[in-house]
């Protein structure tokens, strides 16, 4: 079942293996090269089902937190990325951008406008530390108007549609999070008022493009400085912080966890992207190490084929729609077609030298 077709919205993948978003610091001055046009077309031409795209910076001058990451602000950026949807498309690939604000992971000094701090909820980049902007409501709408804009401008490009980036502790995950969203505006306070945020951008969003364009939302309960964090401790808060994004249109949702063969509720043996389906009803990607025996936290983690059996059940039985594949790809581009011939001793384990090289 792992590969056969799959039809998300009006778009038919090939099968329901997606590649992962995944940060490759390989675009100096934003701009996608012509290692990271290759790297992309390779995988398609090697089955992969759906590439989600590394993160891309969303327009707006607090978005960035890391070196060389892509953009979509200048014309040569644009230009790249149009090249990398060209050659997915050409080997019969599919493609969605994704839209990513890095919130308070930024700190002053930082390219491309040294003198903007990080901008998050309330000020808090953890709970009880307040070192960043505390983001005003003017400041609110022009992020939104960034993720509208951009969304148009990824349309243009050729993507099938954009995923927007609400996990791991970056600006979207913060206002979701009660330990960093102490806001008492209509961005803040209860559980349902803190989805208002991503609600918007995604109503900006979908009024920005046509009905074809699909429009994503990954979410995790983990960050990256909290491991143990979670938005929902029960099914009925994952309920309340989920359905407002649904409600204002999103196609699918990408659930994020560190490993997704563990459970995520007390009294259940499911996972986060079980949860997420039976809740929201909508195509649902699960992710977290497929393809590996250990958690993505160790960075050296070997590929493994056998750890994907419970991911190969849980699609049989319906819990969840689509598998995210992330280190395993980046090691072996050629990973799905090998899995798909039974060729599992031919998989390329996975070292944290492919993190290195775009290959």
């Amino acid at each position: 079942m792992l590969f056969d077709e799959y039809k998300l919205k009006n778009l038919i993948l090939r099968n329901r293996v997606v590649m992962a978003p995944m940060t490759r610091n390989q675009s100096p001055g934003g701009i996608p090269t012509s290692d990271v046009i290759s790297y992309y077309a390779r995988r398609a031409k090697a089955e992969v089902g759906l590439i989600i795209t590394e993160g891309i910076e969303v327009s707006h001058i607090a978005s960035s937190a890391y070196p060389n990451v892509p953009r979509l602000d200048t014309n040569k950026a644009r230009e790249g990325w149009k090249k990398v949807v060209d050659g997915i498309k050409n080997n019969n690939g599919a493609v969605i951008a994704q839209l990513w604000h890095c919130g308070g992971f930024r700190k002053l000094g930082m390219q491309p406008n040294p003198e903007v701090p990080g901008y998050t909820a309330s000020g808090l980049v953890k709970p009880g530390k307040k070192v960043a902007h505390e983001m005003t409501l003017q400041d609110i709408k022009e992020t939104i108007d960034a993720y509208a804009s951009d969304a148009k401008i990824c349309q243009e490009l050729g993507f099938d549609g954009v995923e927007i980036h609400g996990a791991h502790g970056y600006l979207i995950d913060n206002f979701l999070w009660g330990g960093t969203n102490i806001r008492e505006d209509s961005y803040g306070g209860s559980i349902q008022k803190r989805s208002q945020f991503v609600s918007d951008i995604i109503k900006a969003v979908k009024e920005n493009v046509d009905d074809q364009f699909i429009v994503g939302l990954r979410f995790s309960q983990w960050k990256q400085h909290d491991f143990s964090a979670k938005l929902a401790s029960t099914p009925d808060d994952l309920k309340k912080i989920l359905m407002p994004p649904v409600e204002a249109g999103l196609d699918f949702l990408h659930s994020s966890m560190r490993r997704f063969w563990e459970s995520e509720f007390e009294g259940s043996d499911e996972n986060l992207a079980y949860w997420t389906k039976k809740i929201s009803n909508i195509p649902t990607i699960g992710v977290g190490s497929v393809g590996l025996d250990s958690d993505f936290i160790d960075m050296t983690a070997p590929a493994t084929p056998t750890s994907i059996d419970k991911a190969l059940d849980d699609i049989k039985k319906q819990k969840y729609d689509l598998i995210a594949v992330g280190r395993a790809l980046l090691s072996d581009y050629e990973w799905v077609v090998k899995m798909k011939e039974g060729r599992l001793n031919d998989v390329i384990p996975y070292t944290k030298d492919a993190l290195l090289n775009l290959y």
